[in-house]
């Protein structure tokens, strides 16, 4: 699997704006604003809800009524898209979260002013 995600990063950059694998669910693509390469792979995310069942409904798959699964820190920061960076994050709280993380600076902590 690293060495496929390894592969669709490198294809990435030659076929931007972006490329998908069908076979593992990643999509990947070039991010101007940070010059990176960012992938997602929906793969991590079963694995993480594997691991933690929905706050709402106790299920591994489905909705998950009110909750979304977040990145800790964001792909575009360089955080890894892996379940140990990921948890479950209101939709409230992921609409705040939205609104300061996409500068970079703190990482995974909101601005202080």
């Amino acid at each position: 699997m690293l060495l496929l995600r390894a592969l669709i990063i490198v294809v990435g950059f030659l076929a931007m704006p972006s490329i998908a694998s069908a076979a593992t669910g990643c999509v990947a693509h070039y991010s101007t604003k940070y010059q990176r390469c960012i992938v997602r792979c929906s793969s991590e995310v079963r694995e993480f809800r594997k691991l933690h069942p929905c706050p709402t409904t106790g299920l591994v798959h489905g909705a998950c009524p009110g909750w979304v699964v977040d990145h800790i820190i964001a792909l575009e920061c360089g955080g890894p898209d892996d379940p140990s960076n990921m948890q479950w994050q209101t939709t409230a709280d992921a609409k705040a979260k939205d609104r300061w993380e996409g500068e970079c600076a703190g990482l995974s902590r909101p601005p202080h002013h």
